[in-house]
């Protein structure tokens, strides 16, 4: 959730799963715990606060936010660089996995399995939604993002925050903004800020919110006056759901549809970026065939895609770019409305 930040991809399979005692030890009962209660420990990769970045950051944001400094700066010295969290982020960027393999990833019979018994678990929660394209895409969004909170992360968010914030500096602003909202967050939510775990980007709790969008998007869905996006499936549910209406989700509306082009020559189509660039009737106009309703000034934009026996096409409409606001990925957003369709066939199959 990502949401999440623009360029930061989120890598689901190279996270670790995080024990459900792990996330019952998240939240805490008394706000003034969150920061303030933190005993000082000496590591090797601890943070130097001495460091003019290190105290910048303590000064500032304590100013900024009515924050207590020495809260601030004990938290900060039981944080620990991780290189492994550099190695990371930092790493060169493998061949790009073409659609059929991403694909296969995901739409897995067993991940179909844990999203229908995720479905039947929370049928009320889900219909409360009241779009059932909204319903179907925040199941595959679980799916996709963490295997329905079996993989949310085994980083502690303030190591992996500090560690970008401060030992990354191609993103040092950015994390430093993130890592402030998440000292935020952790008072406004009862966290307690040494047992949140999260990716190694930051991304919290089965919907892999960024502390940014989770402060910005997440929903107390369940009314218990807290918003817990590791354990409360209500609040997931919820929250995820806000994002996508708030990112400009269409109520009723189609998210893609499959396509064919009698002539292959992308030259007419800008493909290289996720936008609507195009409308209904331009890519008709362009020799783009397809099946829709949607009228023709209706928003659209082509995606070109490779399968097994040569390239694949689709036309995603807006509720399509909505879900690319989650990831911004084509073949991410295909993978999660693809998942909620398999998860909808397989409990329909299973009645009959």
């Amino acid at each position: 959730m990502i949401a999440s930040e623009p360029t930061l991809d989120k890598d689901v399979e190279a996270r670790a799963s995080c024990s459900a005692t792990c996330r019952e030890s998240v939240i805490k009962t008394s706000a003034a715990f969150v920061i303030a209660a933190l005993c000082c420990a000496s590591s090797a990769n601890a943070f130097d606060r001495s460091r003019p970045e290190v105290k910048s950051f303590i000064d500032d944001t304590a100013k900024e936010f009515a924050l207590d400094r020495q809260a601030i700066s004990d938290l900060l010295a039981q944080a620990e660089t991780k290189q492994a969290i550099l190695d990371a982020i930092s790493r060169p960027a493998e061949r790009v996995i073409p659609w059929f393999e991403y694909r296969d990833r995901f739409l897995v019979e067993r991940r179909i399995q844990q999203g229908a018994d995720f479905w039947v678990a929370n049928a009320q929660s889900l219909d409360s939604v009241r779009d059932p394209g909204i319903a179907l895409t925040i199941a595959g969004i679980l799916g996709v993002e963490t295997s329905y909170g079996r993989i949310t992360g085994r980083y502690r968010v303030v190591d992996a925050l500090a560690t970008l914030a401060f030992d990354y500096p191609p993103r040092a602003p950015f994390f430093r903004g993130e890592l402030q909202q998440f000292l935020l967050l952790t008072q406004e939510e009862q966290v307690d800020p040494k047992a949140a775990l999260g990716s190694y980007a930051g991304a919290m709790g089965i919907p892999q919110f960024i502390p940014t969008s989770y402060r910005r998007y997440a929903i107390d869905g369940d009314g218990d006056g807290k918003r817990d996006l590791w354990s409360s499936w209500q609040d997931v549910i919820s929250s995820v759901a806000n994002y996508l209406r708030v990112h400009g989700w269409r109520e009723g509306e189609p998210v893609v549809v499959n396509a064919t082009l009698a002539d292959k020559d992308l030259s007419r189509f800008n493909v290289a970026t996720i936008a609507l660039n195009e409308t209904v009737r331009s890519l008709r106009d362009k020799g783009v065939t397809f099946s829709t309703q949607q009228p023709d000034d209706a928003p659209a934009m082509l995606v070109v895609l490779q399968g097994k026996d040569g390239p694949e096409f689709r036309v995603g409409f807006t509720n399509f770019y909505v879900i690319t606001r989650y990831n911004r990925s084509t073949m991410y957003a295909l993978a999660v409305h693809e998942l909620g369709n398999a998860i909808q066939g397989f409990m329909q199959d299973v009645k009959r």
